[in-house]
């Protein structure tokens, strides 16, 4: 089935000042976005941080595709700008092994692969740019045993736990807990980063009636989704810890109304996605095969000091 891919004016947003010169040839350079989904508000910040950095070049085409959540949509879209033969494919695959091979197809193709946020289980891809996604997990576990002063039962939700993301968020949070050992996991419930998938785990969980001191939601969208749920069901936010990661404009809200106890910032590394395109469209290559970004640990101490990516 032919996925419909979208264009520069799709998105409905104005095209940036035109800063560098066009190729020698006139010929448009095609960079394409397979993205997983745009049902989910950091997925679609990512598209237009994106087209917001290449849009300063006017020879650069900029196109994406909308996978709607489906691994094998994704997988189809990508074989479909390879068939294209497009100059640069970026993606942030939803299947770290299932999508492994198909990426790898491409870049023996000689199309460079840039990956934003996850990556494969494989080295066939030209440049990866993220966050310590381990490093952020273990520093949300040590916040959370330290406002339940070492003793509590914590409700994970989860990320799609076929990404790396999803992977890494809750080995490094279980890992950390092992030294605490007053700490447990009362139950992780998978809500795909999806706010009303969350409001209905959370939900689920106190239907059954689950004890849970504390909520690492291992997205904002999830922690919003979880405060939402408590407050549905008679429940004070303020009453336990919660933690989410991205850091959003409404996490910064939540943080500074004391319904949310922390947020770690995770770009959408669109910007810094660009930049390496841009340097392989110019004949360079990136500095590094993997370059992280920098994350920060909000609460309400510096809440306000800090900007929410989007």
């Amino acid at each position: 089935m032919h996925r419909r891919q979208f264009t520069l004016s799709a998105l409905g947003l104005s095209i940036a000042p035109r800063l560098f010169a066009a190729t020698k040839t006139g010929r448009k350079v095609v960079v394409a976005f397979a993205q997983d989904t745009m049902a989910n508000d950091w997925r679609a910040a990512q598209v237009r941080d994106l087209r917001e950095a290449l849009a300063v070049r006017p020879e650069i085409e900029f196109l994406f595709s909308d996978a709607g959540g489906d691994t094998a949509r994704q997988v189809q879209d990508i074989e479909n700008f390879a068939a294209r033969s497009v100059d640069v494919l970026i993606t942030s695959p939803r299947d770290a092994e299932l999508m492994r091979e198909p990426i790898a197809r491409v870049h023996r193709r000689g199309i460079p692969v840039i990956l934003l946020s996850r990556r494969v289980n494989g080295e066939e891809f030209t440049h990866f740019v993220t966050a310590d996604n381990r490093a952020i997990a273990r520093q949300a576990a040590q916040h959370l045993a330290r406002r339940l002063k070492g003793k509590g039962r914590i409700l994970v939700l989860q990320h799609i736990p076929t990404t790396t993301p999803g992977q890494l968020r809750t080995e490094g949070f279980l890992d950390e807990l092992k030294n605490h050992p007053g700490l447990q996991v009362a139950a992780i419930k998978r809500a795909d980063s999806q706010r009303a998938l969350a409001i209905l785990k959370v939900e689920e969980a106190l239907a059954e009636k689950l004890a849970f001191d504390a909520i690492y939601a291992q997205s904002d969208s999830m922690a919003l989704g979880a405060i939402m749920a408590l407050k549905k069901n008679g429940i004070d936010p303020k009453t336990l810890p919660i933690t989410g990661i991205d850091f959003i404009s409404d996490a910064r809200a939540a943080i500074l109304a004391g319904e949310l106890d922390a947020s770690f910032t995770y770009p959408t590394f669109g910007r810094e996605g660009a930049e390496a395109a841009l340097t392989l469209i110019d004949g360079g290559k990136p500095a590094s095969k993997e370059r992280i970004v920098p994350s920060i640990t909000v609460t309400r101490e510096n809440a306000e000091r800090v900007k929410p990516i989007f």
